[in-house]
């Protein structure tokens, strides 16, 4: 059985070390980023009101909803493919808008 251990895994008794991660989360926040400000950028001359969900949206559901393990605080905890669609949505909205 696996369970996250303060930063190591077990498995079947033994311990293996956590993987370095910090690579893929720069690029990750970075892309979190881009979306975060180029998508409701691109939709300001549209609506404000849509900038404004958009934004909302980009922010509010992956601070909702995470992967235990994902983050230090889970709000409503779902499926790590849950978290990969969201990523993606943040991702598709940043390489739209930029």
């Amino acid at each position: 059985m696996t369970s996250f251990d303060g930063g190591c895994h077990r498995y079947l008794g033994g311990l293996l070390e956590r993987p370095d991660d910090r690579v893929a989360s720069a690029l990750r926040f970075s892309s979190e980023l881009v979306a975060w400000v180029a998508t409701p950028w691109a939709l300001w001359g549209q609506s404000w009101l849509l900038a404004v969900l958009a934004v909302t949206i980009l922010i509010g559901l992956p601070t909702v909803f995470s992967t235990p393990g994902d983050k230090a605080q889970v709000l409503v905890p779902v499926s790590g493919s849950v978290t990969i669609l969201l990523v993606l949505l943040q991702f598709a909205a940043a390489v739209t808008s930029a």
